[in-house]
């Protein structure tokens, strides 16, 4: 009897463990679908380690990732997006993703990494700069960054270029102790000024940063305008949105929480304003203005990004993945200066005095 039991039990767990293994083949078909490409840590690995944060950051960078790449080509059907998964040698790796000369997109790109290593020299000062204490071992601080970044440069001038890019740190001390810390932001950057689409967009911003702490908008506002602020034009990049860095409380989860939130803002805060415009007729001093626009773009991103500057001061980083952030086109014009009252002065005028659109 005793010995027909342990049959029964065994043939109960082998029947359980078939299932479990059905499911989880099931759950890794899902998740393949729902990506752009396999995650760099692997499905296994992410799946052993679901609960930390940092697997579930995973997560979310590449979900982000492929709804905003399947959102932007239900608009550009005719273009598509090149997939490239590649690997640092150093560790990690990314997934990158851009869509060139489609009929909507000039140039949209949507890239993943997760890379880890030893923090560079350069990066280390870098980050010390902004108060982190760092204690090294032997010279060495091993870290693991992950994020996600897009740049879109739509053709049509009315369609506004749009940026976003949220990330997890965490740096290992000489003495064990993990520092870990999430950035990020989202942010708006029309050729020219149309009222209803900024509000559309800080709306949709705020309402996000809204359900975790009514203190954060306006001060992840105000940190975006003062961020993408072009010093040697006296102009901002663009009319702002929302940026954060090194931002470490309450806790590991709730901060996690309101990344979350902002991730999932993406899309419903930049596709409707493409929808709207991407058919609107243009002139080619319209176009030109665009180009114009687009060098004080490339200006900043080079100049003064932090994010471009830490990836080009990391070992064995990926140029190409780092510079899709430029535009495929732009122009540098010597003293072109708009005429007053036009269209082109009153953009100008809200990039050099931020306003604030939701209140």
């Amino acid at each position: 009897g005793a010995l027909g039991g342990l049959g029964l039990a065994l043939g109960l767990w082998r029947r359980q463990a078939a299932l479990a293994a059905a499911r989880e083949d099931e759950e890794e078909k899902e998740l393949r679908q729902r990506f752009m490409a396999p995650p760099v840590s692997g499905l296994r690995e992410l799946r052993r380690r679901r609960r930390e944060v940092r697997s579930r950051m995973e997560l979310l960078i590449m979900e982000t990732q492929a709804e905003m790449c399947r959102a932007l080509a239900a608009l550009d059907p005719g273009a598509s997006f090149s997939v490239d998964s590649w690997e640092r040698k150093e560790g990690g790796g990314g997934i990158s993703c851009v869509l060139q000369d489609g009929e909507v997109f000039e140039k949209a790109g949507v890239n993943v990494s997760v890379v880890s290593g030893l923090l560079s020299e350069e990066a280390a000062r870098q980050m010390r700069s902004r108060g982190k204490s760092l204690k090294a071992k032997d010279g060495k601080l091993p870290f693991c960054a992950m994020g996600v970044s897009s740049v879109i440069h739509p053709k049509n001038p009315h369609v506004p270029t749009m940026h976003f890019n949220y990330r997890y740190f965490e740096i290992e001390e000489a003495d064990g102790t993990i520092q870990w810390w999430f950035g990020g932001g989202t942010d708006l950057t029309p050729t020219y000024l149309n009222e209803e689409d900024a509000v559309h967009f800080h709306k949709t911003l705020k309402e996000a940063c809204d359900k975790h702490d009514l203190k954060l908008y306006p001060k992840f506002k105000k940190w975006c305008d003062d961020y993408f602020y072009i010093k040697h034009r006296g102009e901002r990049r663009g009319i702002g949105g929302i940026f954060f860095d090194d931002m470490d409380s309450p806790s590991k989860e709730e901060v996690f929480q309101f990344v979350k939130s902002c991730a999932k803002a993406v899309v419903p805060c930049y596709i409707p304003i493409v929808k709207k415009h991407c058919h609107d007729s243009f002139t080619p001093e319209e176009k030109l203005w665009q180009q114009l626009r687009r060098g004080r773009y490339v200006e900043f991103n080079l100049l003064y990004d932090r994010g471009t500057k830490f990836g080009l001061l990391t070992p064995g980083s990926r140029v190409e993945s780092i510079l899709m952030s430029l535009p495929l086109t732009a122009r540098w014009e010597y003293m072109h200066n708009p005429p007053e009252s036009s269209k082109e002065a009153e953009i100008l005028e809200v990039l050099r005095n931020p306003k604030d659109w939701v209140h």
